[in-house]
């Protein structure tokens, strides 16, 4: 009787460390930010065959822009192209960030006599791109893509940076609603959403081609990243923070990666008598 008792506990303990095991591993994430962590980026292009472009591929990003050696056009570059439109929104909890998506047609930008239109935006904290070295508290990415005559899909990303200041006006509208959506996979409505309220003013931009900054870190994607910073809270970033914490690191930014060589692009307005940066 004692030693069925003693192989009880033995199987009630196995089955505990089993499950606390498994439990652990469907809380695991695909893939994490932690250097140290096994699935952390330099391991990205390890975990599954379709994200080897994370490992091998040479037109990674983020990057760091620098001032010096990139091309400068003094023009505005297809700035003038930009055609956004007010949309109904929701935002989402994506586990690994937080998103807003537009639920109808957004509008578009034009890159080349290409339209790209626009789908989402999200936010990396800190920023992902650097400038000169700097590197920034926060950046949103829009996401904007084109269907090819032969069907496939083509990415173009708008970069904007965020320091600590006063409070992003996007980010105070949407601050009740992220507040309602502390799980993976919530949604909220969110209203209308105009995206040309938050590109207002640019002026001076950076272009290069680069790849998704996430598995599976997809090449030939066109990078526009804005030269002008804006301003962001540090209880605004914070709330994005938390509202992903359960499931990701304090952080969602992926190391810089190598230029390879690469021609980068600056936008500058064209404008007699002053300097263009």
């Amino acid at each position: 009787m004692q030693r069925q008792s003693h192989i009880s506990v033995a199987i009630s303990l196995i089955c505990i460390l089993f499950c606390s095991k498994l439990t652990r591993a469907l809380d695991e994430p695909e893939y994490g930010y932690n250097e140290k962590s096994e699935n952390g980026p330099q391991h990205w292009g390890d975990l599954k065959e379709e994200w080897a472009d994370c490992k091998i591929g040479q037109m990674q990003s983020p990057i760091d822009l620098s001032t010096n050696g990139v091309e400068v056009i003094p023009k505005l570059g297809g700035l003038k192209y930009w055609n956004y439109k007010p949309q109904h929104a929701i935002v989402s909890n994506r586990g690994h960030d937080v998103a807003v998506m537009w639920e109808d047609d957004a509008g578009s930008i034009d890159i080349n006599g290409t339209l790209f239109f626009l789908q989402q935006a999200h936010w990396h904290w800190p920023a992902e791109h650097t400038i000169n070295g700097r590197r920034y508290d926060l950046e949103l990415h829009m996401v904007h893509v084109s269907t090819q005559p032969d069907g496939t899909n083509k990415t173009a990303v708008v970069g904007i940076l965020y320091k600590y200041g006063s409070p992003d006006p996007l980010l105070s509208k949407l601050g009740k609603y992220i507040m309602e959506i502390p799980e993976e996979d919530e949604e909220k409505s969110v209203g209308v959403i105009d995206p040309s309220e938050i590109i207002k003013g640019s002026k001076m931009y950076y272009r290069y081609m680069g790849s998704l900054t996430a598995p599976p870190c997809t090449e030939d994607i066109i990078w526009t990243v804005d030269k002008k910073v804006r301003t962001v809270s540090r209880g605004q970033v914070k709330l994005l923070k938390d509202t992903v914490l359960n499931y990701y690191a304090k952080w969602n930014a992926r190391p810089l990666q190598f230029i390879n060589q690469r021609e980068i692009q600056l936008y500058v307005p064209k404008i007699k008598n002053k300097p263009l940066y």
